[in-house]
């Protein structure tokens, strides 16, 4: 069981239009709403691929059985700490040349009870559970240190998955991560420097096993991602798709990366199918997940390399 903790929810209003012309008329050529977050993403991957996931995390009375209902729909359980107010909306605009335009709004704020409240949730549901992934930004009343204080409730055994940067990512590490997948950017802005060839990123990934991962999935795009334990290092290039949207694609390499860690699996298979579920989530337009077909099709015609 792979349990996933979502601390900010959003709507994601993804618009599509032939070009986004800053203050003029645009016109909408094609709209979906999705109810997620990362970490719900991660949980609705991983059901896709056939594994068993849980979601929790904070919720908002308004409109959070919207987002009950997406869980049901994928087979994906839930139990979440309810709040007032209403779930923040995100706005994600693609032109035709497939570049993105995000507007993200800030939430409602979550009081200190509650967040007492989802610690104690999380201690209770990761005893049944063989991995514990949060993942994502926090709502407004929730400091950095909560990621320590939440990983910190998960008893001693289980796996530790953060997928976070700057602070929060600082703070996982203290409670010592079994995986930790940032993106290049996240990746320079958690350690405040600038990276510009493959082996300043793979320093950069050792510095964050120095701070207490054991494993870093490093992603760099349509590049493919690097992987490693400090040891051993191993790149896995993409294969060209056509890039529908990139929302959700890093959620998608988490969920498959999180079942081979589950699995007990290397270093290579973990790269391989986190970069074949991160690529097959951009072929989808508007949605946060993939299909195992596509799935199995693109990690068919993947190889990893080891370097040093």
């Amino acid at each position: 069981m792979i349990l996933t903790v979502c601390l900010n929810p959003c709507t994601d209003v993804t618009i599509e239009v032939d070009a986004l012309s800053i203050g003029k008329l645009n016109h909408v050529k094609n709209k979906t709403l999705s109810f997620t977050g990362k970490a719900l993403n991660v949980a609705i991957g991983v059901a896709r691929l056939h594994g068993k996931s849980q979601a929790t995390g904070f919720m908002y009375n308004e409109n959070g059985s919207l987002f009950e209902q997406a869980l049901d729909r994928e087979g994906v359980p839930s139990v979440f700490i309810w709040n007032r107010g209403r779930v923040r909306e995100n706005y994600k605009f693609i032109d035709n040349k497939s570049m993105l335009t995000e507007v993200n709004d800030v939430g409602e704020p979550i009081a200190e009870n509650k967040q007492a409240e989802l610690i104690e949730l999380v201690s209770n549901l990761s005893r049944q559970s063989d991995v514990v992934v949060i993942s994502g930004s926090l709502p407004r009343g929730v400091e950095s240190e909560y990621y320590i204080r939440l990983f910190d409730a998960v008893p001693e055994g289980k796996l530790k998955v953060a997928d976070c940067d700057g602070p929060r990512l600082l703070s996982a590490l203290q409670a010592g991560m079994d995986l930790v997948k940032p993106n290049k950017d996240e990746l320079q802005n958690t350690l405040g420097l600038e990276f510009r060839s493959r082996d300043e990123l793979l320093k950069g990934c050792c510095s964050l096993i120095d701070k207490g991962a054991k494993r870093v999935l490093l992603s760099l795009g349509k590049r493919g991602a690097i992987i490693t334990d400090g040891s051993k290092n191993y790149y896995c290039r993409s294969i060209n798709v056509a890039v529908n949207s990139t929302v959700g694609a890093g959620d998608g390499m988490l969920a498959a990366a999180s079942i081979l860690l589950e699995q007990g699996a290397d270093l290579p298979d973990i790269l391989r199918a986190g970069v074949a579920a991160g690529t097959a989530t951009v072929t989808t337009f508007g949605q946060i997940s993939f299909t195992k077909e596509k799935y199995d099709e693109i990690f068919a015609n993947l190889t990893v390399e080891e370097f040093k």
